[in-house]
């Protein structure tokens, strides 16, 4: 079996698809909200999980995404 930095050396860079990642990770920070969570989330929590403010939602209709940027 090959170790993960075996297969990273083999990966072409151009093949990777930036909004599935983006996708992957949001989701990634809506289950991280959800295990800590004892309760279902209130949907400002979902809203911080995901980084996005009532300033952001507008931002999406026009051309942000309405998401903080990473840290």
């Amino acid at each position: 079996m090959a170790e993960v930095g075996t297969v990273r050396e083999h990966v072409d860079e151009r093949l990777q698809d930036s909004v599935a990642l983006d996708e992957i990770d949001l989701y990634s920070d809506v289950l991280s909200a959800v295990a800590a969570a004892d309760r279902p989330l209130t949907a400002a929590e979902l809203d911080a999980a995901l980084g996005v403010s009532e300033r952001g939602a507008d931002a999406r209709h026009g051309s942000g995404t309405g998401r903080k940027a990473r840290s």
